[in-house]
């Protein structure tokens, strides 16, 4: 059976070419902790941890490697900031479309108050919307950059002026961003980014972070304390960076993988990364616009989107759609409501759920071709 992966935005497949190596060769030939030892394999992967911080600086178009933070994934990172910066009585302002990476840990702080801004059917923000939700208590917006279940980029620059205007805090998921689209930090005026490397920056499981400027590391406190390998003559967490929120044993192996995918990305260059994608976007629509007994959710069109495509089956389920098209065509696609049941309810895919195509560069256009093919037998059988 042919095999073809389209859930990229779960987690990418394949991995950039070197990051297996690289992480093999940590693990056969390094091995070392970090911070904790003075002989040459720690140097050498303190020097692979420094220039994956600078590497990261490089892409957001960030200049302090020191608070370039490393965390397990983007979940974390979120909770690290959304605990670390929300106090009692705070308010914040989200879009309708977020993950529950970060409505689940904005619903636990129970003295905290978010309201909720309504997007579009289509996924798309309203600015005045976003103004008109700021009270004398709001301390922060954070949002997707781009929606994880319809594929929609939110206008992100001008909620960064708007909090420019009004001295709010601006905090962005990048999760289905950060290395398929340009994204400066200053451009955007953000003061805090989370990043995963899983997903479009091709690296492995297990590895992400964040970053943060100065205005905002100094209101954040940590969630998470214990051994740094500095300061080891005290017992209360250091205050300076990256130290302050890095404590315990990082996921060494993860960022040499995460190395290597990143001088990948600069190999190929961003922007040729996202014009490959929007041709495939613009092939699979091409096709899918003529299928029936079908819904396109979201945007119709390439323009201000990723490469995630959501699909509703109109007369079937569609969980059993994605079963189908995994058991007999060899199609990897992921179904339901994607941890993000408020982005659903705007898109009026709750409680049904949709099948979700993600695209990747690597994708090709003759599995896009299979794919509408085997799209269309099972929606007009």
């Amino acid at each position: 059976m042919r095999y073809v992966y389209m859930d990229n935005g779960a987690t990418s497949f394949p991995k950039a070419p070197g990051v297996a190596e690289s992480m093999s060769d940590y693990i056969l030939n390094v091995g070392t902790n970090v911070n904790r030892g003075a002989y040459s394999s720690s140097f050498k992967a303190e020097n692979i941890i420094y220039e994956t911080r600078e590497l990261l600086c490089e892409l957001f178009c960030f200049n302090k490697p020191e608070n370039v933070i490393f965390t397990k994934n983007i979940t974390e990172s979120m909770n690290v900031l959304i605990k670390g910066l929300l106090k009692e009585k705070d308010h914040v302002i989200v879009s309708s479309m977020e993950h529950n990476a970060v409505m689940r840990p904005l619903n636990s702080l129970n003295k905290v108050e978010y309201t909720k801004v309504l997007c579009s059917k289509t996924g798309e923000l309203s600015i005045e919307d976003v103004e008109n939700s700021i009270k004398p208590n709001t301390k922060a917006i954070i949002m997707t950059h781009a929606s994880n279940v319809c594929g929609t980029i939110l206008d992100l620059e001008k909620v960064g002026q708007l909090c420019r205007k009004h001295n709010l805090f601006f905090i962005i998921d990048s999760a289905q961003t950060a290395g398929s689209i340009d994204i400066d930090i200053n451009k955007l005026n953000a003061d805090a980014i989370g990043f995963t490397g899983h997903k479009s920056l091709l690296g492995p499981q297990g590895i992400g972070g964040f970053i943060v400027n100065d205005r905002i590391n100094n209101e954040i406190t940590t969630l998470i304390e214990g051994g740094t390998g500095s300061l080891s003559d005290r017992e209360i967490q250091p205050d300076y960076m990256p130290d302050k929120f890095e404590s315990g044993t990082l996921n060494i192996p993860g960022i040499y993988g995460l190395n290597a995918s990143l001088k990948y990305l600069f190999n190929q260059g961003v922007n040729n990364i996202r014009d490959k994608e929007i041709n495939l976007i613009n092939k699979f629509f091409e096709g899918l616009f003529n299928i029936k007994n079908i819904e396109l959710i979201g945007k119709k069109t390439s323009t201000d989107r990723t490469g995630i495509v959501s699909i509703d089956f109109i007369h079937n389920d569609n969980g059993l759609v994605a079963h189908e098209l995994s058991k007999d065509f060899g199609i990897m696609t992921r179904s339901g409501l994607h941890c993000a049941p408020s982005a659903h309810k705007t898109l009026g895919t709750f409680p049904k759920g949709t099948v979700r195509f993600s695209l990747s560069h690597f994708t090709t256009l003759k599995e896009i071709d299979y794919a509408i093919d085997c799209i269309n037998k099972i929606a007009n059988k």
